[in-house]
């Protein structure tokens, strides 16, 4: 008998199981599709609302004057010069003549000002669009970014794509990719180092609790982790933007330590904190910290190899001269502590008392009305913003209740708050400096994973009955199409759009707002 003997004869019955054989043939390729289209899709959203009119205002608008123009210095010299009298009307109509070849003193690394000059390079120093396209792209790319986080932690497309879209339109993601400040572009590598450190985790982890056929004392040390070592790159490139950095790569390293631990214990080493921390612990430091430093030192590499940058000649060995430097940074930053109307202490970022106005324009086109106004505020949609403070509350409750029932709590529910843990605890250390709500944008990822994963627990699990899963579905769906609202009618706010004065007011919810 042939196998097509075996199948049923009768035409009806074949037509059935044809249709049986195509269908599951087909789900696969449907499987396959969502896999791909949802992040598309979700990134392709961030990247419209990041690019369209992203050349508005053409003008330096607020912290842009230091990073554009030292962007372009770079570019043109290796290291940051100084700029003359008029420069910030001079450069948007591409005149770089201001540019001195005398050093400057800046307090912040290399690295995300190369990425903002390379724009620049490609559209000319007079170009807005230049000046802010890279961020832009960086902006939307740490929307797919987290879509990846969120399905990793999850497994689930839809829970990645509403973590994804949250992001995607929230108001103080948009702003920071839609300007040439650092903030934007630290917020991508330290992202994309949370999603390898994740990866890497759930790698290492299965072989690292593999239980052993005898009882051990000691465990095996771990050299072959390629994505902790990409972890390294990332968030070496993240401190290399901005030194808040470290911060990142401190609390993942500790995490990675401690994580190395609980798995040493389940797999019934002897000696598991020990060996977690004296054995295993600086095998995962060279891994993760010995790549952070070669991309540190690197970005430096237009001031190493020039002789005109800021203390540059302080000694005759270059890197000495760059560690007398980084001795002069270190005490800047610790002592700024000077005024701002828009300053900001970290106790004040979850009540989101007073976002930072970026850039104000009275009647700059005519609009309808006598009196109109154009703003870029940083102000976070509302919605996504508390809810995602309440999410974190919500995740650390859950966490105390695990550890006090000694009941497993799964990365779904801790990972979401380490890196709320490395972005924002750190700024509650220093209450006396000089500190602005935008940083914030580094803790949206965090938030909106955490709102993502207490919306997944809000619309019930599949043993639920059915009522609480309809109920707990339509109350996460009217949240989302409200927050999906709520950005459109902020988004004018977040852009520049030229809108009466009154209209504006009614976005300003609370005085700081204003």
């Amino acid at each position: 008998m042939t196998s097509s003997d075996a199948l049923p004869q009768h035409p009806r019955a074949t037509t059935r199981w044809e249709r049986l054989r195509d269908g599951l043939r087909a789900e696969p390729a449907r499987a396959r599709m969502l896999a791909w289209l949802a992040p598309t899709l979700v990134t392709l959203l961030a990247a419209v609302l990041r690019l369209v009119n992203l050349a508005h205002p053409h003008e330096i608008m607020f912290d842009e004057t230091y990073y554009v123009k030292d962007a372009w210095s770079l570019w043109t010299l290796g290291y940051e010069g100084t700029w003359g009298e008029g420069a910030n009307e001079q450069l948007p109509q591409g005149d770089a003549s201001a540019l001195q070849p005398e050093g400057s003193y800046v307090v912040h690394p290399p690295l995300g000002k190369w990425i903002i000059a390379l724009g620049m390079a490609l559209w000319g120093p007079g170009s807005s669009f230049g000046w802010r396209v890279t961020t832009a792209v960086l902006g939307a790319l740490t929307v797919l970014v987290v879509y990846l986080i969120a399905l990793r932690l999850t497994r689930s497309h839809t829970v990645a794509t509403i973590a994804g879209g949250l992001l995607a339109i929230d108001g103080v993601a948009i702003v920071m990719s839609r300007i040439a400040l650092l903030d934007g572009i630290l917020t991508f590598f330290i992202t994309l180092g949370v999603l390898f450190v994740l990866i890497d985790r759930q790698r290492t982890i299965p072989r690292t609790e593999r239980p052993a056929t005898t009882q051990r004392m000691i465990g095996r040390v771990l050299w072959a982790r390629p994505w902790l070592i990409a972890a390294g790159i990332a968030l070496g490139a993240a401190s290399a933007v901005k030194w808040s950095g470290l911060y990142a790569m401190a609390v993942l390293g500790l995490y990675t330590v401690f994580t190395d631990a609980l798995a040493r214990r389940r797999a019934g080493i002897v000696l598991w904190p020990t060996d977690a921390v004296f054995r295993q612990g600086p095998a995962s430091f060279v891994l993760l910290v010995g790549p952070a430093l070669v991309v540190y030192l690197a970005s430096w590499t237009g001031w190493l190899v020039t002789a005109g940058g800021y203390g540059r000649t302080t000694d005759a060995h270059p890197l000495m001269a760059l560690w007398d430097y980084h001795a002069s940074m270190l005490g800047f930053h610790v002592a700024l502590a000077s005024p701002h109307p828009y300053a900001s202490p970290a106790w004040q970022w979850p009540l989101l008392l007073r976002p930072t106005a970026i850039w104000v324009a009275d009647d700059p086109a005519p609009c309808g009305t006598d009196h109109c106004i154009a703003v870029i505020s940083s102000v976070p949609n509302p919605l996504i913003w508390y809810g995602g403070v309440a999410a974190c509350l919500y995740l650390l409750y859950r966490f105390v209740r695990g550890l006090i029932e000694r009941s497993p709590v799964g990365p779904r529910l801790t990972y979401p708050l380490v890196g709320l843990l490395a972005t924002y605890v750190p700024w509650l250390l220093v209450p006396n400096r000089t500190i602005f709500q935008f940083y914030t944008v580094v803790m949206v990822p965090f938030l909106v994973l955490a709102l993502a994963v207490a919306l997944r627990e809000l619309a019930g699990r599949a043993d639920d009955p059915l009522h609480r899963r309809q109920a707990g579905q339509r109350t996460v769906a009217v949240f989302l199409v409200v927050t999906v609202l709520v950005s459109a009618f902020f988004y004018p706010v977040w852009t520049g759009v030229s809108v009466p004065y009154d209209f504006w007011l009614i976005h300003n919810w609370l005085p700081g707002w204003i």
